[in-house]
């Protein structure tokens, strides 16, 4: 069982722990060659709170993350170790963004820029000047190609042009012979763009020559205050193959449990714990999304009684982009009903429509949870941080942070409240995804 200690003295500490994270050069950083440091955006180390939008109500939050499954479950309808690079990560609520951040690089001389990183997409690209359509408010100044010696435009005849439709689900278009990308997202925000190709600087130490991703001159959306979108699919055009040969095709990260933790993104194996555990990567799925198989959950030590074709009908893959994790209806039903059975001693309450399941804990200084865990293939078995459990979505209130698809064969998704403080590594090449406890606080 977990215990969560004295809830009313804490209730700001964890009130939006499971929204955002901000990536910033600190002193982590420096400590670890190649990563990048993970902060809470609402936290005390965010640097971007003054410029923060106007904060979403949780409503909003979750009724943007149930677009963002809609559009995951639309596209899958359609549809070298050695050298390690680790950048700091943080919270990124400050600059209005549901998803982590991190900070790295772009052009000569080098500006710096506030990217999401997300495991669910693969073409990256950042605002850029001129905007021709719409430019929406980002912290840093939008990026000038004009300005980096080391900028060129893609041609419509290349290869790399020909590679966009896998990558953004979109045919190119051309523009005075230049090749033109095009992504729109479930929530309808969307980034138009010239294709290109520029130096990207992840560390002082760590360059990428000749990057290729779109330089949007049209952007509308729910993108906070970051500059654009780091994609980390397992599409050619994703940073992780772009750097595989000099990363392997490895990378890993840790989402921090509240707004003053910090976490990290790395490139590369080298320093991974050793307590990781693997489970393959599931060819069921779509080709640039992480499948995983799910075998079992598992509540206070006791297996639930999920028939094995409910997780093979909808299978499942993992996502840094997805807030709850969603479940097929049959298994969540019997997860909620056997959580509910270890939390008879608090009073149940209403919270946001995406959850049925909420306890009132005004009147209690200490709350005890029972254990989870999931079972993945090949017998892995992961046991959810306690900050992956209960979300809390005002002071007193909080919510199981699960949550169910509409049909058993909707694709399920194990999403980023429930990886927090979990190392968690993707080696495409080996063709599996590891989790280890406590990759971070």
């Amino acid at each position: 069982m977990f215990i969560y200690k004295h809830v009313r003295k804490y209730k700001y500490l964890f009130i939006y722990f499971h929204l955002f994270y901000v990536s910033v050069h600190n002193q982590l950083g420096e400590k670890r060659r190649g990563s990048l440091e993970v902060v809470h955006k609402h936290g005390p180390c965010s640097k971007l709170t003054e410029d923060m939008a106007k904060p979403l109500t949780l409503d909003e939050i979750f009724s943007h993350d149930q677009s963002r499954v809609d559009s995951i479950l639309n596209k899958v309808r359609q549809d070298i170790q050695g050298s390690k690079t680790t950048l700091p990560a943080k919270s990124g609520s400050s600059i209005g963004t549901l998803n982590y951040i991190v900070t790295i690089g772009l052009g000569t001389p080098k500006r710096d820029l506030t990217f999401v990183f997300d495991t669910g997409s693969d073409l990256t690209w950042t605002q850029c000047q001129p905007c021709a359509g719409s430019c929406y408010r980002q912290k840093e100044p939008i990026f000038a190609p004009s300005s980096s010696s080391t900028y060129s435009n893609i041609s419509c005849s290349s290869s790399e042009c020909a590679e966009l439709p896998s990558a953004t689900g979109n045919l190119p278009r051309c523009s005075s012979s230049t090749c033109v990308y095009r992504i729109q997202y479930g929530d309808n925000s969307v980034t138009v763009g010239l294709f290109g190709k520029d130096k990207l600087t992840l560390t002082s130490n760590d360059v990428v020559d000749g990057f290729f991703f779109g330089c949007g001159q049209n952007n509308a959306g729910l993108f906070g205050g970051a500059a654009g979108l780091l994609g980390l699919g397992r599409d050619k055009l994703s940073l992780v193959l772009q750097s595989a040969k000099k990363y392997g095709k490895v990378f890993s990260y840790c989402l921090p449990s509240t707004t003053s933790s910090t976490g990290f993104l790395t490139f590369g194996s080298s320093g991974i714990g050793s307590n990781v555990i693997y489970t393959p990567i599931s060819a069921s799925q779509d080709s640039s999304l992480y499948g995983l198989d799910l075998e079992a959950i598992y509540v206070k030590g006791n297996k639930l009684e999920i028939s094995p074709n409910v997780f093979m009908t909808s299978g499942m893959i993992i996502d840094s982009g997805t807030v709850i994790t969603r479940l097929p209806p049959t298994a969540y039903s019997v997860l909620s009903k056997a959580f509910r059975a270890e939390m008879t001693q608090y009073p149940l309450t209403q919270g946001p429509m995406l959850f049925d399941t909420c306890y009132d804990f005004s009147n209690y200084g200490n709350v005890t949870i029972p254990k989870i865990s999931m079972v993945w293939g090949g017998n892995v078995n992961v046991e959810i941080p306690p900050p992956g459990i209960l979300i809390p979505v005002s002071a007193e209130v909080y919510c199981f942070a699960f949550a169910a698809n509409r049909g058993d064969s909707d694709l399920g998704i194990f999403g980023n409240t429930q990886q927090k403080t979990l190392e968690v590594v993707y080696d495409l090449t080996a063709g599996k995804i590891g989790f280890g406890p406590g990759g971070c606080s």
